[in-house]
């Protein structure tokens, strides 16, 4: 994932969908071949270790039902080998078992090797040690660096030999890719990128894949990219379905409407494979989140949400789209498609074959205007910003901006405190606590002159390092004459530091997304003799983006200053003997395991106090919604459940209310990650995922380690519930995909609006909102127009209560005319339980 357009690399494998004899996979200039047919495909990213094993099947299932035909990864290295020639393929990270399960649900995979990832991981998906290589530059020509690159790739690539995973093989990988995100970059190595990017190429051409090269394309819109060959087809590798957020940025969303229309076009325009960049975001667990600044929830505002619950109506209007298209797909690959241009903004594509196969797609490209096309003798009505898709060039089965599909509204419900089988409310709940040390407490501290750059003093092994010195001052020295006051200046590169002097909290300070550095100027309290400043830098995350990225550093480089506020004099501190401690004392102590005899319990619990562990246990909350933990009262720190990290979280960072936050972002026009913003005033991330799996029914223990200061009696644990259902479906909609198959309508039927609970164990039990006229408004807020029918209520009612699912014909002849000459439209709000 990166942050604009561009170019990538891929190769193509030998496939086969059957997983049991080897075809190829071959291309032409319109489409990729699986065993000699061309096809239109759909792809969607499921990064595996952002979510758990448990959760995989039911992701997989989700995504086949919403019409992909492959699924996408990552290989993430720094997961895979922590250490040189020390490889972990367990839990979250069993890459075998992922793409078995993908082949075993009938899908491809497309596994983008890398190594390098980008993905808003942490350090790009590299491990760190590869950093510290005698002689290594990363991403260039560079021996060192191809050595551990091939061999990694080596790696990967004789597993899924060995697995029988290739389609070659008869496995389910058809597509894989090496190198990632390099087209936008590439002038910046120079020819020592240049040389680099062909031997990758031959690298790979060299693992015995039958691999040709195509480039392909990433960002909001593809549908004007052009590969560079007639002879490749055209793919989009990521269509950015939302976008990632920061800590302290308002979060941004993308509108269905506007992802349906980038995918339209871009099939439009002659393309044969789009990915969604992500169709499951999940979950940065531990310290996997890059950036820096990147928050720990990494939804993505994705058709399947971070918890795996459908986002509807994302998830059911793209599907509706994938199955538009697939009713296109013998048309469309047989020749490329004839575009038009009737008027202004308004384009017309025809794909047709001499067999009299027909498919049209219809786009308005205006961003305001609704406009209307005539197209074989028929009119047709285009909304602004939209593309109808005719399977039969007549017979209008889809538009991008008529949204059919079910509407979700999504709750966090707080759940009862519980430890073992006592329900209590957490500030009764049984807390112990350990109080972190400030400054040096290890006997691994060192002692260096000068300040130290942060990650190439830790190797990432920790978010914190101490750096830590005494000062004398005499009675008569300037900084204590005149009554001045005394500030202590701090420069950082990043991310965040705590000042301390003679052991007590003088201030703070923190970056951001868009400026990681840190500089902050206080006053402390410092008297004749010895004093003591030790500054606790903290990284929150590390950079995954852009050329040399590798070489950002973090940390406090100085100046380090003793000013006196009225007077003039200074004392710079930066190049005198630093004493330097990686980590805290509770995590040496591995306290995050929750068992230590550091825990203690007495006398009371301390309270919003800096450098706090805290740890309890609890019950699991019933049922089988998915869980996660409401983070208010708290500042900053780190989180983990029975030992597994569910990340970082910050909810005391607030997103800038300057940010364009509306409560329904118009889609029409290009959009940008800027344009449609949620949470302003509001903490960027104030829940964290706890995976189902990862609990017991009782006994789970807790552990925090809370940085800034908070109170744990108020966190409490909540479930992710669906509140409401709404659905809106006009009597003009177009015919029902269902009652199509191979470009023909298999018979007559009408627009039918669908209600269906998430769970198969829940049943429409209430009707908040039905109304058949002119309702406007959104899902939670409906009102009636005043075109109204007086039937519509109670026939809704009859059909829907106390069913898991139930159809509504929206039709006068079914709901009543309530007025004359006015398309009507059926409105219905409905909760499940």
């Amino acid at each position: 994932m990166g942050r604009r357009t561009f170019l990538l690399f891929f190769l193509l494998l030998a496939a086969t969908m059957s997983y049991c004899f080897a075809i190829n996979v071959t291309y032409d200039g319109r489409a990729l071949m699986i065993d000699g047919k061309r096809r239109v495909l759909v792809s969607g990213s499921i990064h595996y270790p952002r979510s758990t094993p448990e959760m995989w099947p039911d992701l997989i299932k989700k995504s086949k039902e919403g019409g992909l035909d492959i699924i996408e990864t990552y290989v993430f290295w720094d997961m895979h080998e922590p250490g040189r020639g020390q490889f972990d393929f367990t839990g979250r990270k069993d890459l075998v078992k992922f793409i078995k399960l993908v082949g075993e649900a009938g899908l491809y995979v497309f596994l983008r090797i890398g190594p390098y990832v980008c993905a808003e991981w942490n350090y790009g998906g590299f491990p760190l040690w590869l950093h510290y290589l005698p002689g290594i530059e990363l991403r260039i020509d560079n021996e060192p660096y191809k050595a551990e690159m091939k061999r990694f790739t080596a790696k990967i690539v004789d597993m899924m030999k060995q697995e029988k995973l290739y389609a070659s093989q008869g496995g389910p990988i058809i597509l894989s890719q090496i190198e990632n995100e390099y087209g936008n970059i590439d002038w910046e190595y120079g020819d020592k990128g240049k040389s680099y990017l062909n031997w990758a190429a031959q690298m790979a051409a060299s693992m015995n894949t039958e691999s040709p090269w195509i480039n392909t394309c990433n960002g909001f819109y593809c549908d004007q990219f052009t590969p560079n060959s007639n002879q490749k087809p055209k793919i989009f590798t990521e269509l950015w379905s939302g976008w990632f957020s920061g800590w302290g940025d308002p979060v941004p969303y993308r509108p269905t409407e506007d992802v349906a229309f980038s995918v339209a076009r871009f099939y439009q325009r002659n393309g044969t494979l789009v990915n969604y960049y992500m169709y499951h975001g999940g979950t940065n667990f531990g310290r996997t989140s890059g950036g820096p600044f990147i928050t720990t929830s990494y939804d993505y505002d994705a058709p399947i949400d971070e918890y795996g619950l459908l986002r509807q109506p994302k998830w059911g209007h793209l599907r509706d789209l994938h199955k538009a298209i697939k009713l296109c797909e013998e048309a469309m690959v047989t020749n490329v498609g004839n575009t038009t241009s009737p008027d202004s903004n308004l384009e017309v594509t025809i794909y047709e074959t001499g067999s009299g196969l027909c498919a049209a797609f219809l786009a308005n490209l205006d961003p305001q205007s609704d406009k209307t096309v005539n197209f074989r003798g028929n009119s047709y009505d285009l909304p602004a910003w939209s593309v109808s898709i005719l399977p039969d060039c007549k017979n209008v089965v889809y538009n991008t901006a008529k949204v059919n599909s079910l509407t979700t509204m999504p709750k966090f419900v707080s759940e009862p405190f519980k430890n073992g089988n006592k329900t209590s409310t957490a500030s009764q709940s049984s807390w112990s606590w350990f109080q972190e040390p400030v400054g040096i407490s290890s006997k691994n501290a060192f002692v260096l002159p000068g300040l130290v750059e942060q990650i190439n003093t830790t190797g990432d092994r920790s978010d914190y390092l101490w750096y830590s010195l005494s000062t004398h001052l005499e009675p008569n020295d300037p900084l204590l004459r005149d009554g001045s006051s005394i500030l202590l200046h701090v420069d950082s590169l990043g991310h965040a530091l705590y000042a301390f002097a003679n052991g007590k909290l003088a201030g703070s300070g923190k970056g951001s997304v868009s400026n990681q550095k840190v500089s902050i100027e206080i006053p402390v309290a410092l008297e004749p003799g010895n004093n003591t400043i030790d500054l606790l830098s903290m990284t929150v995350g590390l950079s995954n983006y852009g050329a040399f990225f590798d070489k950002k550093g973090a940390g406090i480089t100085g100046p380090v200053e003793l000013k006196g506020s009225s007077n003039g004099s200074s004392i710079d501190l930066s190049s005198q003997q630093w004493t330097y401690q990686i980590g805290l004392e509770g995590e040496q102590s591995n306290l995050y395991k929750g068992s230590s005899t550091l825990w203690v319990s007495k006398p009371s619990l301390p309270k919003n106090t800096t450098l706090t562990w805290y740890k309890t246990t609890f019950s699991a909350p019933p049922g089988t919604s998915p869980v996660a933990i409401d983070f208010q009262g708290m500042g900053k720190g780190h989180a983990w459940v029975n030992g597994q990290g569910i990340g970082r979280y910050w909810p005391s960072n607030i997103a800038s209310a300057n940010g364009n936050c509306v409560a329904s972002c118009n889609y029409r026009g290009n959009y940008s990650q800027s344009k449609c913003l949620t949470n302003c005033g509001k903490p960027t991330q104030q829940y964290n995922h706890v995976p189902r799996s990862w609990l017991k029914t009782s006994d789970n223990v807790l552990v925090l380690l809370e940085e800034m200061g908070g109170d744990p009696t108020k966190i409490s644990f909540v479930t992710r519930e669906i509140e409401r259902l709404c659905s809106r479906v006009s009597e003009s909609y177009p015919i029902p995909l269902d009652f199509w198959t191979s470009n023909h309508l298999t018979r007559k039927t009408k627009p039918t609006l669908s209600l269906e609970c998430p769970s198969q164990k829940q049943v429409i039990t209430g009707i908040q909102f039905v109304s058949f006229g002119n309702p406007h408004g959104t899902c939670g807020s409906f009102n009636h127009g005043r075109c109204r029918s007086k039937e519509a209520r109670r026939i809704v009612h009859k059909a829907c209560v106390g069913k898991r699912r139930c159809d509504i014909e929206v039709t006068v002849e079914n709901l009543g005319n309530p007025c004359a000459n006015v398309t009507k439209s059926l409105v219905v709000e409905a909760s499940c339980s």
